[in-house]
């Protein structure tokens, strides 16, 4: 039997994953990795194995991942400054004899991409490739969640859209659709030491994405634009951090600002312009589109105006 780790598991991701292979009856296979092993109590009741482990304490980490041949490395909340915990990680997969690692990575980091989640991966798919580890790169677009479930009842509530894109392109992706294709790559062979750009079905503008937002949800939604300082300005209004702080929300948005200013900057500028079948290719279904996470979501998003 092989085991399989994964860490960060008490996360949104990290759920979705073990609940997809716990119903695929892989439920003793899996060592699920934590701060907060009480918040996985049900899962060890499933059958799972639940570990202490905490990325910023590495001496931590070999005995949680202690046994596993496979790992799904997830990547931590702190943009900007997380390369130092995913290099814990690494290294004690290394010495705990993994042979293959899947890891959530990002669009185009192999680019020079001016968004700060970019740096955390690019140098972080070097360390893995560093290790002799077997690798897959699962490099996710920007999750369509973020924009709609998260953003999107602020954007309804207040009738407007601050942007610094400049009508930059991206094919958003749903983050269950990137949940599947991880399990997909643990679980199917033929997946080591590959790349898979992971996005949703079509490139679309925030001016094309407000539009369907107005229709679908029943309200108007304008779209403003600016520039790198009014989104600093306008993020520092809402209380949000610019430097990345642990499992802070500020209006729905569990980001910091240099990660949200610079992210647009790089839709801006292209980097996120890509648009490929890989979510098919590994799931064996198409990706599905903004708009259908639009039409799953219009109660929550018509109630944002209430």
């Amino acid at each position: 039997m092989t085991k399989i780790a994964i860490t960060g598991a008490s996360g949104r991701y990290g759920r979705l994953a073990t609940d997809r292979l716990i119903a695929a009856g892989r439920a003793h296979e899996l060592v699920l990795i934590t701060r907060t092993p009480p918040k996985l109590a049900e899962r060890a009741k499933s059958g799972c194995e639940v570990r202490y482990g905490d990325f910023d304490k590495p001496e931590s980490l070999l005995a949680s991942i202690s046994g596993a041949e496979k790992m799904l490395l997830i990547s931590g909340t702190r943009v900007g400054a997380r390369l130092r915990q995913h290099g814990a990680a690494i290294d004690a997969a290394t010495a705990a004899g993994v042979r293959h690692v899947v890891y959530t990575s990002f669009v185009n980091v192999d680019r020079v991409n001016f968004a700060f989640v970019a740096l955390d991966h690019r140098e972080t798919e070097n360390l893995i490739r560093a290790s002799g580890m077997a690798f897959t790169f699962l490099r996710d677009a920007h999750y369509a969640d973020a924009m709609i479930v998260n953003a999107g009842p602020g954007f309804i509530a207040s009738g407007i859209w601050l942007t610094s894109t400049r009508g930059g392109r991206e094919a958003m992706v749903w983050r269950d659709d990137c949940v599947d294709c991880a399990v997909a790559a643990l679980t199917q062979p033929g997946h080591e030491n590959k790349c898979y750009p992971i996005t949703g079905p079509r490139r679309e503008s925030f001016a094309e994405v407000a539009a369907m937002l107005s229709e679908i949800g029943g309200h108007p939604i304008r779209l403003v634009e600016t520039d790198d300082e009014g989104m600093y300005a306008h993020f520092d209004a809402l209380g949000i951090p610019r430097e990345p702080v642990d499992d802070q929300t500020v209006a729905g948005i569990p980001w910091n600002s240099h990660d949200m200013v610079s992210f647009e900057r790089a839709i801006r500028e292209g980097f996120l312009d890509i648009c490929t079948d890989d979510v098919e290719r590994l799931t064996g279904r198409k990706a599905r589109s903004v708009r259908q996470m639009i039409e799953a979501n219009v109660s929550l998003l018509r109630s944002a105006k209430s």
